[in-house]
């Protein structure tokens, strides 16, 4: 890749984009890793933006066990991945850096100057020199309803997954909640207040939730009518229904202003496939001095990388995104020799971090 013009990473990626977005340095996922990745470029004095497909910070840590404790956080004898990641944001606030949430990245291509030009699928570009992969085992997304056509009312009337603090949006509105999983189940208990009407909807009348108190919540609600429960598989839909198949085999029309799916998460490789970055069974090899894959600029920590000795915990994230930022300094300040410093005694560091004395 060195010496050429334009090196394309990325099958039919675009070459050029309108007023993409410059940054030292694009942190793809927003996990425990990715976050504090941005914590490690912040000491250093290098500016970050995060892009996550999912609507929120946390990743798989808050989306498949928010609430379940985690017990091997240093300095931390229990946690919980919601704990964490609330944590992590707070630790990185100084830092300011942008989120970008609710997009995946899809293109990479090598610009003329080094520099890494990339892409989301809702065609915002960020212009970065260093690039740090934190995708874990891949993109979470959403799982989709499974009804031909039904993406063309995406990000208007339907909606997966929004974040239980931005229901404000479908106040006054008839909404159907399609899922049967503890997100679902939120879901539907936050919005009965503020929806006109609340119908959920589930292929079965069996629901999960993080506790037993919850589960008494949806039934006690159901049975005052704040909620309504819809048994079925949906089939079909036009603007402004859905409609099920119920278990006596009859079409139940349910009319809706929104549409929110809660019907998990699961982890895709996705584009990363296509940039031409060597991979060993859907992972990036990387060094154990930077972790920086074969192209330089372009970090990989978390699970989403491999080397001799990987263990896939937390702990060993946070020790490779350190080390990726201190790799990233060549990139970023190539002229500059960074010396290191500690949080307890930096008069630096301590500026950066608003610590007050």
């Amino acid at each position: 890749m060195e010496g050429q013009d334009r090196q394309d990473l990325g099958a039919g990626a675009l070459s050029t984009t309108p007023a993409p977005i410059e940054t030292d340095a694009l942190i793809i996922g927003a996990g425990p890793v990715g976050l504090f990745q941005a914590f490690q470029l912040g000491l250093l004095e290098i500016s970050s933006h995060i892009v996550d497909a999912l609507p929120r910070a946390g990743g798989q840590c808050v989306e498949l066990y928010g609430d379940k404790p985690i017990y091997d956080i240093p300095g931390r004898p229990k946690t919980t991945g919601r704990g964490l990641v609330e944590s992590l944001l707070q630790q990185i606030a100084p830092f300011k850096p942008r989120f970008h949430l609710g997009e995946q990245v899809a293109t990479l291509v090598r610009q003329a100057d080094g520099r890494l030009l990339l892409t989301t699928h809702r065609g915002t570009a960020f212009l970065a020199r260093t690039v740090f992969i934190a995708a874990g085992v891949g993109a979470f997304v959403p799982k989709r309803i499974a009804i031909d056509g039904i993406e063309r009312l995406d990000g208007t009337k339907l909606f997966y997954h929004p974040d239980l603090d931005a229901l404000g949006r479908f106040a006054g509105q008839t909404v159907v909640v399609n899922g049967g999983d503890d997100a679902a189940v939120d879901t539907a208990l936050a919005l009965a207040p503020i929806a006109k009407q609340v119908t959920l909807v589930h292929r079965r009348d069996v629901f999960q939730a993080d506790d037993d108190a919850t589960l008494a919540t949806l039934r006690q609600r159901i049975a005052e009518g704040a909620i309504r429960l819809a048994i079925g598989q949906p089939c079909a839909f036009d603007d402004t229904g859905l409609t099920l198949v119920t278990q006596e085999a009859q079409n139940l029309v349910l009319p809706f202003d929104a549409l929110i799916g809660c019907l998990g998460i699961s982890p895709r490789l996705g584009p990363i496939a296509n940039w031409g970055l060597e991979l060993v069974r859907k992972q990036i090899p990387v060094d154990t001095e930077k972790y920086e894959t074969r192209e330089r600029g372009i970090f990989a920590v978390g699970d989403i990388n491999t080397y001799p000795g990987k263990v896939k915990l937390i702990v060993c994230g946070f020790h490779e995104a350190t080390l990726a930022a201190w790799g990233a300094t060549a990139v970023v300040f190539p002229d500059k020799s960074i010396p290191l410093q500690y949080t307890t005694t930096s008069t630096r560091l301590h500026e950066l971090l608003g610590v007050k004395h």
